[in-house]
């Protein structure tokens, strides 16, 4: 028995190999999609965790008005100084900026990194419930086709 999304159970060993075939497929497709939401959601976790980093141990007074390296895009660099160690422009999502002292922006990367993190483990729960119905059905495939394969050669079973 397999669990639908609607909570419906189905009896797999009532399915053809055929339609066992598409919800083989179709549970494939489902746990490839769900595993990059995954990855993409952990990427997010760590470039969170890196920008709070980057406040920690990038802005002190020791820095101030010293040459520096600012990122454009990600290959595109120009040179600049840090004119305050107190304030900060945040990237609030969807090229929205907006200025923090470092307490606050430290504050809301800690809330993203949280927040980011709870998806990430209930997502791993439904990877995880997916996966497991997807071996389920490949078992009960696998047995159906071995059934087959010696219904319809009776002398593979005598030998």
């Amino acid at each position: 028995m397999a669990s639908s999304e609607k909570g419906q159970t189905v009896d797999l060993a009532s399915l053809s190999i055929q339609q066992l075939s598409q919800v083989k497929k179709q549970l494939d497709d489902e746990v490839q999609h769900l595993t990059t939401s995954y990855q993409s959601l952990l990427a997010a976790q760590r470039k969170f965790r890196e920008c709070l980093a980057s406040i920690k141990n990038g802005i002190a007074n020791s820095t101030q008005d010293k040459p520096l390296l600012v990122p454009l895009t990600a290959s595109l660099y120009v040179p600049g100084t840090l004119a305050d160690t107190e304030h900060v422009i945040v990237d609030v999502g969807t090229g929205f900026y907006v200025e923090k002292n470092v307490k606050e922006a430290g504050e809301f990367y800690n809330g993203k990194i949280e927040e980011v993190g709870g998806n990430v483990k209930s997502l791993e729960g439904i990877v995880n419930a997916k996966g497991q119905n997807l071996r389920v059905v490949e078992e009960v495939l696998r047995q159906k086709m071995v059934a087959a394969n010696t219904s319809s050669n009776p002398a593979a079973s005598a030998s």
